[in-house]
């Protein structure tokens, strides 16, 4: 098995301005954010982002990065909505397509599959199909019952993140939940997966059921250590979510003054300066369970 690790300063460079990049991960729940910082520091623009969002697409929307958008929904779980996606949507600053999240789930599986559509009742009766005129249904062949002919959403490339990898890029999850990743990964023609620790083969089914094999090697492009990699998200069982830090991105990202600050210290600087910054401000607020969460 060939070594596909790659080192996370090289990533951003093998990303193009105007690809369609799926993001895998649900909510606030192991976001692929390293990559996604990677990103924010690049020259890259235009995307078109496909996502089950949450900060992800709320940093790369207040980037400037995105040009169309396509969701199931954008929220930080324990926070409603992504206040830079809210700002951006309200102004209709991007191009946005909101499907439900079966019918999301659906145009994965046929870009997986390879197919240009497949039938779903997801979204049937409802004024999704109002809000994207391009869908059209299609009656059974064998019954004529009435589907949803879900377009194929393909990705160029798919970015993911999960607990534990081997550097040929077979990809293990060790929490409660895929949240779809696999169907990321077999959507899009690349898939680059970080992980906060690239271990042996050996252990990857020492470490967890077989089922937790989520993604093989065959759909990787390459493989990212990453420790941390998904803060502020979650990442169960290494680490929860960051919510006093999330609180604290939230309360900036309503104001301008407020945001540039958080860009500065948090984000203008390369992943070590990332997580310096984040100590640093834990450090000041007495600790992860101390007084004032979410502001400095």
């Amino acid at each position: 098995m060939g070594d596909k690790s790659m080192p996370l300063d090289d990533f951003a460079a093998t990303i193009e301005s105007g690809m369609t990049v799926g993001i895998g991960g649900w909510g606030s729940r192991r976001k692929p954010m390293a990559l996604v910082r990677a990103l924010l520091r690049s020259d890259v623009r235009d995307l078109t982002v496909v996502s089950f969002g949450g900060p992800d697409v709320g940093l790369l929307c207040a980037a400037g990065k995105v040009r169309r958008l396509v969701y199931g929904f954008v929220s930080l779980d324990s926070i409603a909505l992504d206040p830079h996606f809210r700002a951006v949507r309200e102004r209709g600053a991007v191009e946005t397509a909101e499907y439900d999240e079966g019918m999301l789930v659906t145009g994965l599986r046929a870009a997986a599959q390879r197919l240009s559509f497949l039938p779903t009742r997801a979204g049937l009766g409802s004024d999704v199909l109002t809000m994207n005129p391009g869908l059209v249904t299609i009656a059974s062949p064998y019954t004529g019952e009435e589907y949803v002919a879900m377009r194929a959403l393909p990705l160029d490339v798919a970015l993911v993140h999960v607990n534990r990898a081997d550097a040929a890029g077979n990809a293990q999850y060790l929490g409660p939940d895929p949240y779809f990743d696999d169907l990321f990964a077999m959507a899009a023609d690349r898939c680059y997966v970080s992980t906060e620790r690239i271990v042996s083969p050996a252990d990857l089914p020492a470490g967890g059921p077989a089922q937790s094999l989520l993604i093989s090697r065959i759909f990787v492009t390459a493989v990212i250590e990453t420790p941390g990699g998904a803060h502020f998200t979650s990442c169960e069982p290494d680490h929860g979510r960051d919510e006093p830090f999330q609180a604290h991105y939230a309360a900036a990202a309503r104001d301008p003054d407020a945001w540039r600050l958080f860009r500065r210290t948090f984000l203008d600087g390369g992943e070590p300066d990332y997580h310096k910054a984040v100590a640093e401000f834990h450090a000041g607020r007495g600790g992860p369970g101390g007084e004032g969460a979410g502001e400095r």
